[in-house]
């Protein structure tokens, strides 16, 4: 049978989402559950890669496997084993064909950031501070430029290695609020895929543009050019969060 899981986990402390040698990875931590809780060894293939510091609120993963348990408290049978920063949100049965990579439509991802004259602790772990205060029309006018397919080639991290760097962003959209005295910015973007440091790159050169350190030509120009000196910096992993992942229907 095969089986869906919808899994969160603060990735602070691993290596992204793949297995590898030099680091512990939230998959390995989840096939290590899987393995203690049905007394297999099971291939666990998400939605996609996660980098190291990167969160997820909602990832979706897939594994065939010939257990006992009712689908819905697989999560409950696997969380028994996981530490406090993983958690299975929820746990049901996949249709054989479905692929929790190949079947995706869509991905959203969040980058958030808080403005304030000084660092505060509590949003440390899941949003990048920045000294200050923020123009917000001008991050939403920044965020309108990357709608549409382009070349997103100059917001790809050098060693990258893929077939193709076009992508279609269907969306991005700035959301602001207030906590704990500062501005909180939630930057949300929506495509087909993305590529190796894309989103944080584009968030850092939304965040270029709104401070006026990069201009509207020079984000269309990288779009046209590829040329990576157009673009911002890459921010930080840990204000990324993969937020949904869409496949044209409900999974649980």
């Amino acid at each position: 049978m095969k089986y869906v899981l919808k899994i969160a986990y603060d990735g602070t402390n691993y290596g992204g989402w793949q297995i590898q040698n030099n680091a512990i990875t939230v998959q390995q931590v989840l096939q290590n559950a899987a393995n203690t809780a049905f007394g297999q060894q099971l291939n666990i293939t998400a939605s996609g890669r996660t980098d190291a510091g990167v969160h997820a609120a909602a990832q979706i993963c897939h594994f065939t496997a010939d257990i006992s348990v009712p689908a819905n408290k697989i999560a409950d049978a696997l969380n028994v084993h996981l530490p406090q920063d993983i958690s299975v949100l929820s746990s049901n049965l996949a249709d054989e064909d479905f692929d929790a990579n190949r079947s995706a439509k869509k991905k959203t991802y969040c980058y958030k950031l808080y403005f304030s004259p000084r660092r505060n602790p509590l949003k440390d772990r899941y949003s990048l501070w920045v000294k200050g205060d923020i123009n917000e029309d001008k991050l939403v006018q920044a965020a309108n430029l990357f709608t549409g397919e382009h070349d997103f080639k100059a917001y790809m991290a050098s060693r990258s290695q893929v077939k193709t760097t076009v992508r279609t962003v269907y969306s991005v959209t700035v959301k602001s609020s207030f906590s704990y005295g500062s501005k909180d910015i939630e930057i949300y973007v929506c495509g087909n895929g993305f590529l190796y440091n894309m989103v944080r790159t584009m968030a850092g050169t939304i965040l270029g543009y709104a401070q006026g350190k990069i201009s509207e030509e020079q984000i269309k120009k990288s779009l046209l050019t590829q040329n990576r000196t157009l673009v911002g910096k890459t921010l930080p992993a840990n204000g990324l969060t993969l937020y949904s992942v869409d496949y044209g229907k409900e999974l649980f």
